[in-house]
């Protein structure tokens, strides 16, 4: 097992992505360590995103709020807006919570070790390993979708995910050094990101061919297996975009629990097989002759668009002058009502 951990060590010596929020091996050896701060807020924009994705969004985020303590200052609305598009945004509450408890009770430092990190709210046992991990050289055992990947290939296990995850989990610890842990958790992911992909593994360059249970027996394009995922459904609404005479748009702060919790967006209806009709203001509508259609986690979510122009006074909602208005701020289903409602007008 050593042998195979140095194996993967050496490979990533010379084969490391680059990552903004990453120490390269080469610096880490001569004693240069990660910014816990970027490491987490990596991890924590990396759960259910891409790599490509987060990039930006990273960078944003260390221009705008450089430390810990910053972003625990931050106005919540204003981080809040910052992550719009990025999704899945109790991620952006949790966060705003956590540095804030880093700030509170820590000082302003992460806590170096797994069980301390697991104390923070929104960081659970994954981000609690990556972070002790990477940040601070601890052997804590990281486990992504990548990981999984690699062990079930590494060890020829054919039982299905979910449910083979703690035996992978298990697996992966086996193989976890007490030397440079957080070069290894990095190597192993890269691996799986790069080299022994979901599709078409690239085996014949894999640093870990030789002692590939699933290469020798010729079943690692079929690893791991995953149990049959259920029919995701498909939820409806209504969105109501309303324009007052100056151009201003009435949009509201949806509740903070919830999907899109804390966002803003225009207001709409309960998603559900049949909605009830929630008009945010009394007026005469019109409804387009188009649907915003957006997926999420467990759903599909199909928006009928109704627009009004009113001077009226709203019973939800408040309206945002027109030079005020930034739909970048939008979460991503609220940009696809406002694309919507633009592409009706250019072709009007």
């Amino acid at each position: 097992m050593r042998d195979l951990a140095q194996d993967l060590l050496n490979w990533y010596d010379v084969h490391a992505r680059d990552m903004p929020w990453r120490v390269p091996p080469a610096d880490r050896k001569t004693g240069v360590l990660p910014d816990p701060y970027a490491v987490w807020l990596s991890e924590v924009m990396l759960q259910q995103t891409t790599v490509a994705a987060v990039r930006g969004y990273h960078a944003k985020f260390i221009v705008l709020w450089p430390t810990v303590a910053d972003l625990a200052a931050a106005e919540d609305a204003d981080v809040m807006a910052a992550w719009a598009g990025l999704g899945y945004y109790a991620r952006a509450r949790n966060l705003l919570k956590c540095a804030r408890a880093v700030v509170a009770d820590h000082g302003g430092s992460f806590p170096q070790t797994n069980d301390a990190l697991l104390s923070l709210p929104g960081i659970g046992p994954y981000t609690a390993a990556a972070v002790s991990s990477i940040a601070f050289d601890q052997p804590s055992v990281v486990v992504d979708g990548n990981v999984e990947r690699v062990m079930a290939r590494l060890h020829d296990v054919h039982d299905p995910l979910p449910a083979s995850k703690p035996m992978l989990t298990l697996l992966a610890a086996g193989l976890t050094p007490q030397t440079r842990p957080g070069d290894y958790a990095q190597a192993v992911m890269d691996l799986g990101a790069t080299i022994c992909s979901p599709r078409n593994p690239t085996c014949a360059i894999c640093p870990l061919r030789a002692r590939c249970a699933a290469f020798a027996a010729g079943t690692a394009a079929d690893l791991p297996k995953k149990t049959p995922k259920k029919k995701v459904p498909t939820r409806y609404g209504i969105a109501y975009v309303v324009r007052r005479s100056d151009g201003a748009w009435l949009l509201e702060t949806r509740p903070d629990s919830g999907l899109l919790g804390g966002m803003l967006g225009f207001t709409t209806t309960d998603w559900s097989d049949s909605p009830n009709p929630a008009p945010p203001v009394d007026t005469e509508w019109q409804t387009l002759n188009t649907i915003a259609k957006h997926t999420f986690t467990h759903f599909h979510l199909e928006l009928t668009i109704q627009t009004a122009t009113t001077d009226n006074v709203p019973t939800r909602g408040h309206f945002v002058a027109q030079g005020d208005f930034d739909p970048t701020a939008l979460p991503t289903a609220m940009r696809k009502v406002y694309a919507q409602i633009k592409a009706t007008l250019r072709h009007d």
